[in-house]
């Protein structure tokens, strides 16, 4: 009995069509389509409901990454379109590969990054039949994807490839997924590649409407204090040389969000800097007291305002973005403006009036002469923000930049601003521990002649590390920067500051104590489990453990000779905090400074 065989061979008959042209296998089909898309790499592992896929990537002309964990292939594959701007492609074979998959498609959908992920399924007679390694992948995905498929006719694989890549890279970019039954991957047509793509109830708006932009322009002309607050929409937009126009022609101040780092130059005399929860005191004040306020692709997302009663509440807003469903979700607005921010901004630039806006720019300054972002130069220990600074002379800030999550993520917004687009790579949404490591090595595979760097947390490194193998394996150099406080830092931080230095299951070391007493090393301690250098050796990757910001130099210097991957792990204080910050619940301008 071989059902899965007369599976195969049923829908085959049923498919075989009165033609001349060659018949292709749907794996053939899929093959083909990703070509055409113009696919260099896929990330992922094979499976028993994914083989004929897998057999049919064998010799052709696209890269396969195998990777070691389902969420480092979803991971690599956003890390590859986050710096590049073309979708990432990732593959998983059905059951646990497919649920696998939904930690990093979730990512992806929060960010608005663009993935085609790929799941084989059992056969088509045996969904909903319990069979092994079966789930509802479709079910699974539809919360956490931009669209999904489900194929059950060979003869419509060909389309849904061409509208799943449409879909994921137009209007508000995200994650698709198609799921595809292993008979049909197996069953034959014709391959009929459409040319156009024609979805009757998915039409993404580009141009704003005029006169809303009308009325935009009006507010800011009579604006003495405006601001431009970039989101991520201008960096998936490639709206750089736009806000760059319209900043210098209507002298606007910018600041912007984690997403947006790169998207606007630092080194401009408008740039302002990051705000948020860990933002610059200049850019936070600036936002609670500017009276014009537009927003460029970004969703007024609550570690940006605090508490929605105290924000910017003196200021008109007006907000620029291709999702409608974003506008006026969070904060009301004045002149809702639904389109591309490359499109709106670029005819705002250039029908504005020019103007400036002296008195306005010099409080900000003030602002920022107060409270600058600082840290401890001469302190005995190791200090997280010297170290990304000094990453950030040796790369002459042009490395690609991946992070995880947690307080190494906020010291490297802080002091790695990004000289250009695509740099900058991090899960600003989701918020998740893990991303770095896969998402530098995905980036590393689009932009092979670039320094990629991930900047990780030692709680996160660990959630994804075995990657450690896929490069290795497939001879990726990235180099790791592992910034070890021997605590789930952030955590240990809110535990520190809010729940009266209670640290109940942040602490990492072989003390495993949740009290400050038992379970408190001393910088330096090795009472680590494990020992990342041990560890790394173990997979053939060479690394270097410091303690002190004299020993920073040389071990970056390091790190980019090496012919391969590299490690360095930096160990710092657990009493290291990330300042500023505005408590949960908070105003912006009640941002503490620091502790002193």
């Amino acid at each position: 009995m071989n059902t899965m065989k007369d599976s195969a061979k049923k829908t085959a008959d049923k498919t075989q069509p009165e033609s001349t042209t060659p018949l292709l296998s749907g794996a053939q089909i899929v093959v083909e389509g990703l070509v055409k898309e113009g696919v260099t790499h896929i990330f992922g592992i094979p499976g028993g409901a994914c083989l004929p896929l897998f057999d049919a990537f064998y010799g052709s002309k696209l890269n396969l990454v195998l990777t070691r964990h389902e969420q480092g292939a979803a991971h690599m594959a956003d890390g590859y379109a986050r710096s590049t701007g073309r979708v990432g492609v990732c593959i998983a074979t059905s059951g646990p590969g497919a649920t696998n998959l939904v930690t990093g498609l979730a990512t992806a959908n929060m960010d608005s990054i663009p993935v085609v992920a790929l799941t084989g399924q059992v056969a088509t007679h045996l969904i909903g039949n319990d069979a092994f390694q079966e789930a509802d992948a479709t079910g699974v995905m539809r919360p956490v994807t931009k669209h999904n498929f489900m194929v059950k006719d060979v003869r419509d694989l060909a389309r849904v490839i061409r509208e799943a890549f449409y879909i994921a890279r137009s209007g508000r970019p995200g994650p698709v997924h198609i799921d595809i039954p292993v008979d049909v991957q197996r069953a034959k047509t014709p391959f009929e590649w459409p040319e156009t793509v024609r979805l009757r109830s998915y039409k993404p708006k580009m141009e704003g409407h005029p006169k809303q932009i009308q009325k935009a322009i009006e507010l800011l002309e009579n604006s003495e204090k405006p601001l431009l607050y970039v989101g991520g929409g201008a960096m998936l937009s490639g709206a750089t040389q736009e806000l760059i126009k319209l900043s210098d022609r209507a002298d606007i101040p910018v600041v912007h969000t984690l997403m947006a780092n790169g998207a606007f130059p630092f080194d401009h005399p408008n740039y302002v800097g990051v705000l948020g929860m860990h933002g610059k005191y200049s850019a936070n004040i600036a936002m609670q007291n500017c009276d014009v306020l537009v927003s460029c692709g970004a969703r007024f997302d609550d570690r940006v305002t605090g508490n929605l009663t105290s924000f910017s509440k003196q200021s008109k807003k007006i907000h620029i973005d291709i999702d409608p469903a974003n506008i006026g979700k969070t904060v009301p607005v004045d002149v809702p403006l639904v389109g591309d921010v490359k499109s709106v901004v670029k005819v705002i630039a250039e029908k504005i009036k020019s103007a400036k806006h002296a008195a306005w720019r010099k409080q900000i300054q003030e602002w920022e002469d107060k409270h600058p972002l600082a840290f401890k130069p001469n302190s005995p220990v190791l200090q997280p923000q010297f170290l990304i600074q000094e990453l950030h002379r040796l790369t002459k800030g042009e490395a690609i930049v991946a992070t995880g999550v947690g307080q190494h993520q906020m010291w490297a917004m802080q002091w790695y601003a990004s000289k250009s687009p695509k740099q900058f790579l991090t899960s600003g949404g989701l918020g998740t521990m893990g991303f770095g490591f896969p998402a530098a090595i995905g980036a590393r595979f689009a932009n092979p002649d670039k320094v990629v760097v991930c900047i990780d947390g030692d709680g996160s490194f660990q959630m994804t590390m075995s990657e450690l193998a896929t490069i290795v394996h497939e001879k990726a150099k990235v180099i790791i920067i592992v910034i070890n406080n021997y605590f789930l830092g952030m955590v240990r931080q809110w535990q520190e500051l809010f729940y009266k230095e209670r640290f109940s299951a942040s602490n990492l070391t072989t003390h495993g104590a949740d009290n400050k007493k038992d379970g408190y090393p001393e910088a330096g301690s090795i009472h680590y489990l494990p020992d990342f250098i041990k560890f790394v050796e173990a997979y053939g990757v060479k690394g270097v453990r410091i303690f002190k910001n004299q020993e920073v130099e040389g071990a970056i210097k390091e790190a980019m000779a090496s012919k391969g991957p590299f490690l360095i792990e930096a160990m710092i204080s657990p009493e290291e905090k990330v300042f500023p910050m505005v408590p949960a619940g908070a105003g912006l301008d009640e941002i503490i400074v620091d502790m002193a």
